[in-house]
């Protein structure tokens, strides 16, 4: 996982620059700006185009956030981000990553979702590729016009669900560009090898359809067969374009997300974050909750304040950890429930469930509301993943904080504006006694003179790991052991200093950390497995670490 900078600053012989100029200063992957030395000016042709002054990256980094700082909104800082994503590589990279907590809300969740919405409005340059309906019969060509050919991970939207915000169409693109800067940012995957995609096939959003400046197709959404025929296009000319590359599914609607994946997942690397990697990021923070209530994940019982994909990723991810500890596989489904907008889901309902609700569909009368539901089950722990939010009332929250001592909450749902519960509720609530985890950031808070550090249960300790150890091995599949272990080993990098002010997933300070082991582990059961096409290291670990990208400017040419 070389840098690309001397493979674009010098021919084949490594004597004469292959780019000079205005040129070298258009392309972020080489681009240095005032760091540029004064060899390099000479050589390049970049006397004159820059002030003589030859700034260090430290330096240019205090620029960046002063004027960062300066920014009134959320919206603006992204916007002021995306364009030193535009310029150089280098140094956006270092900025996100010496400042992960001020920066990730900004790049990823939940600014990410407002920059959706108002995609087209501040549109300024294409990061990615768009595949649109209207390409149909020549994806091969649209892939031939990316620059760059060692693109080893492809993150894909088809903008229908974004977030919990809906359908956003081709403004959607802002999640793919999103999640991989943090590919790179928390796993150190090389900026080079990766290509955001968006499949523009519509919208039925009507407020884009009538907009002047929505940047997608104005028709709406492709259905059935040619939707269909469109997806399978787009994998068979990604794996020829980029042989091999790793697939990563993001934000797409239900009836689409399940049975995507089940088509692919057994045919090339890929996987759907908003299924497995919710669910192995959900998983570790309850095993990290377990630690301090003492209880053990089979004798748990958890209730899902939604039943979509990311509820059904999470149980399905909780029932094969329960079975690896001893459980049968009924017995271990009869503790997950799931809670849609009709109420519980229950058996009664019959025919008209959809498949991923079936398996949790039990025995039991209907239920209308969370909290009767809340008071029935005796739920250990409620997780919120539909996007409802308030969910989680004080008198849900209540019941919970009734039925167990340690009662574990977690408001999953993003953005900020969906979440189920603020940390504070959560806390004032249940009388400082939760178990608190988020999907979008929330400050500390002190309640009774003690200090409580909520942390998100973000995908971004997840997705990158995983990705990274699909990419360095080459495994043919990306299988659910590994999402397990992706589980199991991010809640054991919570410390007991972290589970006592109430953190329940290590600080996002510590992510390349966590990635580096959780790719590590990944590729030890690529190995194990015969999935890898690489030979096998003697040192895993090491070797994951050694090919992680690090954002420093190369040699003078």
């Amino acid at each position: 996982m070389g840098h690309p900078k001397e493979t674009f600053m010098q021919d084949q012989a490594g004597q004469v620059p292959a780019m000079r100029g205005v040129d070298v200063l258009r392309d972020p992957a080489i681009n240095k700006g005032t760091a540029f030395s004064q060899e390099e000016r000479d050589t390049l042709g970049l006397n004159g185009l820059l002030p003589p002054n030859v700034s260090t990256l430290e330096a240019q980094v205090g620029r960046v956030l002063e004027n960062f700082r300066r920014k009134a909104t959320t919206l603006e800082k992204y916007i002021d981000l995306a364009g030193l994503h535009d310029r150089n590589w280098t140094l956006f990279f270092r900025v996100l990553m010496d400042h992960p907590d001020e920066m990730t809300p900004i790049v990823y969740t939940p600014t990410v979702g407002l920059a959706c919405q108002q995609f087209g409005h501040i549109f300024q340059r294409p990061k990615g590729l768009f595949v649109s309906a209207k390409d149909r019969g020549r994806v091969a060509q649209v892939f031939a016009n990316w620059p760059r050919r060692d693109v080893k991970i492809i993150v894909v939207s088809d903008g229908e669900r974004i977030l919990g915000l809906g359908d956003l169409g081709a403004n959607g693109m802002g999640i793919p560009v999103g999640k991989l800067a943090l590919y790179t940012a928390c796993a150190g995957v090389p900026p080079e090898q990766t290509l955001p995609v968006l499949l523009d096939v519509g919208t039925n959003n009507p407020a884009f359809l009538t907009d002047p400046l929505y940047i997608g197709l104005h028709q709406k959404r492709l259905e059935g067969a040619d939707y269909d025929a469109l997806v399978e296009e787009f994998v068979t000319e990604a794996q020829k374009a980029f042989p091999g590359v790793v697939i990563q599914f993001e934000d797409f609607a239900n009836h689409n997300a399940f049975r995507l994946l089940e088509k692919y997942r057994n045919r090339i690397p890929t996987f759907n974050d908003d299924i497995q990697g919710t669910a192995a990021v959900t998983v570790a923070g309850i095993l990290s909750a377990l630690r301090v209530t003492g209880g053990k994940l089979g004798e748990q019982t958890l209730l899902f304040q939604g039943a979509g994909e990311a509820a059904a990723g999470i149980a399905d991810l909780a029932v094969a950890a329960m079975v690896a500890g001893g459980l049968k596989e009924a017995d271990a489904r009869k503790r997950c429930w799931l809670f849609d907008s009709r109420g519980l889901v229950v058996k009664a309902r019959g025919d008209e469930l959809a498949h991923h609700k079936v398996n949790y569909a039990h025995d039991h009368p209907p239920v209308a509301t969370l909290l009767d539901a809340v008071k029935a089950i005796k739920p250990t722990a409620i997780i919120g993943v539909a996007a409802v939010g308030g969910a989680f009332t004080q008198e849900v929250v209540g019941a919970m904080s009734a039925i167990n001592a340690r009662p574990i909450v977690f408001a999953l749902s993003n953005p900020t504006s969906k979440s189920e519960c603020t940390a504070e509720q959560a806390y004032a609530w249940s009388n400082g006694r939760a178990l608190f985890a988020c999907g979008s950031p929330f400050d500390p808070v002190t309640f009774n003179g003690k200090r409580l550090v909520p942390r998100q249960g973000n995908n971004s300790y997840i997705f990158p790991g995983v990705g990274l150890g699909a990419i360095v091995t080459g495994t043919t599949r990306i299988t659910q052991p590994m999402f397990m272990a992706a589980a199991r080993t991010l809640a054991a990098m919570a410390t007991e200093s972290d589970l006592a002010q109430g953190s329940l997933y290590p600080p996002l300070s510590d992510v390349r950390e966590v990635s580096a082991r959780i790719a590590a582990e990944v590729a030890q059961i690529a190995f194990d497995a015969k999935l890898a096409t690489v030979a096998r290291p003697p040192d895993i670990l090491a070797w994951v670490k050694a090919q992680m990208y690090q954002p420093n400017y190369g040699r003078t040419p």
